[in-house]
């Protein structure tokens, strides 16, 4: 059975709270109407002249049954029948929009072996997904690659996951990113480093702004259970002990936290802490 074509166009432009289509342009409008209603026009004159009606009875005919076609048959028909041609310009720019690159951060490990980056690399490339950063993260046996990626807008989450365990990966995570992932992290922590060493009591904010993650409080029977200082692919709540905030605890929930981001948030604690003190004994 063929797809409705009324039906896709609808699904492709109706408005997702009202279902209301965009407005085409009037252009467009007058000439498919135009070419629905001059077919009808010709056809009910050339009937209505033929007849032996008087001359007022066949003015009168001819304006009530073209005025009934107009509104009941040509402007219905015309919006159906010619509704592709109509939103033409909407559906080429949506298409534009939906073919357009989207970017996304993706995790996997792989195993620490010679090939596993070119393997996995190929089954991107394969499905047209360019690789615009790579940092590698070693584990015990294993590395953990993180990618961000640009991927043709057709393509989902379960496509990229399927890319990267056909690569070899495995234990695979896939987010919607920005411009913004392409920040580099090294050069972040240092802008953050300067802010603290300013004021080391902007420390749990630097860090949540670090790591793009939420501030837990801590509760009053101590700090949150399974947090802990060392991550690995799947934590997503890290502790940062500190001598004078006492423990700071981070969540992360859609994200695990990454070696290397926990190695920077315990290095700019230690740089709090450092000034901090320093400042305390400097005064008088």
């Amino acid at each position: 059975m063929k797809p409705n074509k009324r039906t896709s166009i609808t699904a492709e432009l109706s408005c997702e709270v009202c279902g209301e289509m965009p407005e085409a342009p009037k252009a467009r409008v007058t000439v498919a109407q135009i070419a629905v209603m001059l077919p009808i026009e010709l056809l009910v004159h050339a009937i209505v002249v033929e007849t032996q009606l008087p001359y007022l009875a066949k003015v009168l005919l001819l304006t009530v049954t073209a005025t009934v076609l107009v509104i009941w048959v040509a402007e219905p028909s015309a919006a159906r029948i010619l509704q592709r041609w109509i939103h033409a310009p909407a559906l080429r720019h949506r298409r534009k929009l939906d073919s357009a690159p989207a970017l996304w951060r993706a995790r996997t490990v792989l195993r620490d072996q010679p090939g596993s980056l070119q393997r996995i690399t190929h089954s991107l490339a394969r499905m047209n997904i360019n690789i615009l950063s790579i940092h590698v993260h070693p584990m015990d046996g294993a590395v953990m690659d993180e990618f961000v990626l640009s991927a043709p807008g057709h393509l989902g989450e379960q496509e990229l996951l399927t890319a990267l365990d056909d690569g070899g990966g495995r234990d695979s995570h896939v987010w919607p990113t920005t411009a913004l992932a392409m920040a580099d992290g090294q050069t972040k922590a240092l802008s953050l480093a300067a802010r603290i060493a300013d004021n080391p009591d902007e420390l749990p904010l630097a860090v949540a702004e670090l790591l793009s993650a939420k501030i837990i409080a801590p509760e009053p029977e101590g700090p949150a259970a399974g947090a802990r200082a060392a991550v690995g692919p799947s934590t997503t709540l890290l502790k940062i002990p500190t001598a004078w905030h006492g423990p700071l605890l981070f969540s992360r929930p859609d994200e695990p936290f990454t070696p290397a981001e926990s190695a920077r948030a315990h290095r700019l604690a230690e740089l709090a802490e450092i000034l901090a003190h320093t400042r305390r004994g400097s005064r008088p």
